[in-house]
This record gives C-alpha cells, sequence and structure tokens, in this order.
C-alpha cells in the first residue's frame, strides 16, 4: 500500500490546489445570475434572444470538454499532465471574462455570443483539467471528499466575495453603471497569484505503469464510446444533468424572481446572494461528516430532498415577505453545498472502479463529461427558462398576474420535479465505501502482480 493510498494531505496542498476555486467562482454570479437579466433587460437584447444566445454559447461550449479530457490524460509536458492546460486555459479565460462583463454601449447578439464561447473555452480548459487532478490526489474514500470539500468551500467563498465585490462597487459607484465590471478585474488580478501557487506547489504526475497512451482520433471516439459500458459512471452522469437542470432553471430566474414576485428593492437582492452562498459554505463541513456516517449518494439525496421541501415554500410566499424567502435561500444554499462537494467525490470512486473494470485511468475524459453535463443542464436551463417565462406571457415591462404567476411556477414548482427524479437515480447507487474498499484492494492486488485472472477482472459488484 503505497503513501498515497494512506496519507492525508498536507493542509499546504489543499490550501494549494483549492486556491484557484476561489478566483473561478468570483464570476459565477455575474455570468449564470446577472448576465441573463443584464444583457435581457439592462442592455435591451431581450429575454428571449439572450436566452437563445447563451443556449448556442454553451452548447458549443460542451464540444471542447471530453476533447480537453482526453487530451489532458494522454499528452504529457516535461512530465505534466494538468499543469500546461490549466496555465494556458486561465489566460484565454481571463480575457473573455473581462470582455463579457465590459460591454460596449451598443453591444448586439454576436459580441455576446464570440466572447461567451472564448470565455467557456478557456474555462473548459482550466476546469476539466483541474478537477481531475483533484480526483487523482488521493485514492481514499473519505479523502476525496475531504479535498473537493476544500475546493468546493473555497469556490463559495469566492461568490460570496464577488457578492460584496458587487455591492461595494455600486456603492461608491464604479464600474462605469455596471456593477459587476470591477469583478473581471478582480479575478484577473487574483488569478495572476493563484494559479502560479497551484502550479509550484501542487504536484502533477502519474505512476509509470499507467502512462498515457499515444493520442489519435479513433483512440478518442473509442475512450468516449466505451465509458458507456461503464454503468455507474452513466449513472452518475444522468443524475449530475438532471440536478444541474433543476438549479440551473432558478438561477437563471433568481434576479427576475425577487424583483417581479417577491419585489425585493435593489438593496435586498445581494443579500439573499449572500445568504444563498454563505449557508453552502457553512453546510459543506455538515455534509462531509454526515457523508463520512452514512456516505455519500445517500447524503446528497437528502440534501437534494430538503431543496424540494424549500422549493415547495415559494408558490405560498406573499409580496414582500423577505424573512420567509430568506429561510428557502438558507435551506437551498446548504443543498448547494452537497451539490459541489459530493458529486465529485463520487466521481473520483467511480474512477476507480473504472480502472479495476475496464483497465484504462482517464479521470480526464470523465471529469470532462460530467462538467459537459453540468453545461449542458445550464444552457437547457437558460434556454427553456428565459423563452419559457416570456412565451407564457411575463413582460417586464408590464407585468400581468397570470404571468407573475409563471414566473413563480417556472421558479419553484418545475425544480421539484426535477429534483424528485435525480434523488431516484441516485438513492442506490452501487458504489458505497464498503464497495469502494473491494475495489481498490483489488485494485492493489493487481497492481502489485502482472497476472491478472480474468474472471477477477470481470466479477460485478
Amino acid at each position: 500500500m503505497s503513501a498515497r493510498d494512506t496519507a492525508k494531505l498536507t493542509k499546504r496542498i489543499l490550501f494549494a490546489y483549492a486556491l484557484p476555486a476561489f478566483v473561478v467562482a468570483l464570476p459565477t454570479i455575474p455570468i449564470y445570475i446577472n448576465l441573463p437579466s443584464y444583457y435581457g433587460i439592462e442592455l435591451g437584447l431581450g429575454l428571449a434572444a439572450t436566452g437563445l444566445i447563451l443556449l448556442l454559447a454553451r452548447i458549443f461550449d460542451t464540444v471542447t470538454d471530453p476533447l480537453i479530457g482526453v487530451l489532458s490524460d494522454r499528452l504529457n509536458f516535461k512530465g505534466a499532465r494538468r499543469k500546461p492546460w490549466i496555465a494556458v486555459g486561465a489566460v484565454v479565460a481571463g480575457v473573455g471574462l473581462y470582455k463579457v462583463l465590459n460591454p460596449p454601449a451598443d453591444v448586439d447578439a454576436s459580441y455576446l455570443l464570440g466572447w461567451c464561447i472564448l470565455l467557456y473555452g478557456g474555462w473548459t480548459m482550466v476546469a476539466v483539467p483541474y478537477f481531475a487532478w483533484g480526483a487523482e490526489l488521493s485514492d481514499d474514500y473519505d479523502e476525496r471528499t475531504r479535498i473537493t470539500s476544500w475546493r468546493e468551500a473555497a469556490g463559495l467563498l469566492g461568490i460570496l466575495g464577488a457578492g460584496a465585490v458587487s455591492t461595494v462597487a455600486v456603492n461608491l459607484g464604479l464600474g462605469d453603471g455596471n456593477p459587476v465590471a470591477s469583478i473581471a478585474w478582480l479575478a484577473i488580478a487574483l488569478g495572476i497569484v493563484a494559479f502560479p501557487i497551484l502550479l509550484r506547489t501542487v504536484p502533477d504526475t502519474m505512476p509509470a505503469k499507467h502512462a498515457p497512451a499515444p493520442v489519435s482520433f479513433s483512440k478518442f471516439k473509442s475512450e468516449v464510446r466505451s465509458l458507456a459500458a461503464n454503468t455507474p459512471f452513466v449513472r452518475l452522469l444522468g443524475a449530475w444533468f438532471i440536478n444541474g437542470l433543476a438549479n440551473g432553471i432558478p438561477s437563471a430566474l433568481f434576479l427576475i424572481y425577487l424583483q417581479y414576485a417577491l419585489g425585493a428593492g435593489e438593496a435586498d437582492q445581494p443579500l439573499f446572494i449572500l445568504v444563498y452562498f454563505l449557508s453552502g459554505v457553512l453546510a459543506i463541513p455538515l455534509w462531509l461528516k454526515v457523508s463520512q456516517r452514512y456516505g455519500k449518494h445517500r447524503t446528497w439525496c437528502v440534501s437534494m430532498m430538503f431543496a424540494v421541501f424549500a422549493f415547495a415554500m415559494v408558490p405560498f410566499i406573499p409580496t414582500g415577505e423577505i424573512l420567509m424567502f430568506g429561510i428557502v435561500c438558507v435551506i437551498t444554499g446548504m443543498a448547494l453545498g452537497a451539490d459541489l462537494s459530493l458529486p465529485p467525490a463520487i466521481q473520483a470512486d467511480v474512477l476507480d472502479y473504472d480502472r479495476w473494470k475496464h483497465k484504462r485511468v482517464r479521470a480526464g475524459v470523465q471529469f470532462a463529461m460530467c462538467g459537459m453535463a453540468t453545461k449542458l443542464a445550464l444552457a437547457v436551463s437558460v434556454g427553456i427558462a428565459l423563452p419559457s417565462l416570456e412565451g407564457l406571457g411575463f413582460t417586464p415591462e408590464a407585468p400581468t398576474p397570470d404571468g407573475i404567476w409563471a414566473l413563480i411556477f417556472l421558479y419553484g414548482v418545475v425544480p421539484i420535479g426535477i429534483k424528485v427524479l435525480a434523488i431516484a437515480m441516485v438513492w442506490n447507487f452501487p458504489i458505497t465505501a464498503a464497495k469502494h474498499a473491494i475495489i481498490r484492494k483489488r485494485l492493489q492486488q493487481r497492481d502489485a502482480t502482472t497476472d491478472l485472472q480474468s474472471d477477477e477482472v470481470s466479477k460485478p459488484l
């Protein structure tokens, strides 16, 4: 048994690994929450047009995920596989981020589409190798949850930081009328510090016996197609997409709901965002403890049940009931902490199953497919939510009671049914802590000898 199997990572390495998550998360609110209403309403592109543009950009973005995943698995630059992609992707994403959050006065659809594609492309070059790298830092069932918890807590803190920056920018009159413009500069400045720390501190190596195979188009197709034979991966991927859809629809409608359905003032809106993401940060240690006792997949299901309960409250919240909606933000924010920290930890265990069952090391392509599912869910969410809202009769210039009820239905009721489907997919997930221990034992036995019994490879869980 190697040190990698048993030792916990030092806090120095965990901090260095998690730090870029803070930087990458800073633009989350502007890109996924502010952007639809900012371009659609304030800049005058229209809700339907903005939804379609963001849908096209994100669908295009999903194509790059499996490609980057396979390449980062198989290409080796002077002994490093993940670091080069992250270094280049951070620069590309920084340029795209600045342009998207600092548009000209006469912005048009082509501007938003082009710069969003560049931004999402750079993000993919960072995110896919970054997540795969985290899964490779430890083979331990619970240590993987610790790694993802550090990373996602840092990400949520970055989101909170963005909310604070936006509030300060508004109060000080910064950003030339755009309350999120300053976030681009902050993310770029912090990225110049955070990414070099990551690249210098965190090891990026692979055992010699698992050295990457040469890259070819036929092998690329084979890698993606063969994933269909990995049943736990396909099941987790489906749940990841479904749950992302349930989260994406209310995210796209969040600010619109606050303004037109809840009647929250402009000063109150950042407070709800703060409560939501702060609840997610504070809940991560709780979910970590619960998952160590009851398992990752069951804990994730419980968190989604909490979210279902919270969304069920939304249709009964009268206009102006700030406190009641604040409770919804606390509960759904807590559930978000589990949504961010537990699925990647489960996926890390699926990687071991894949290596045992199919004798392949492909963390990059599997996390790429999960990232692809998340992005596709966000794309479909925006592509459904904004045009549907407009199609059901909601107009921000003159909202009618029917239009407001359509907004409430899309924001609070539709996610419930989608969450229930995700819970059903995850509840009896086959890789538990006990079964993962068996997989790890068999992998260690196989790695220690060149003779592998064929029936042991194909033995089912």
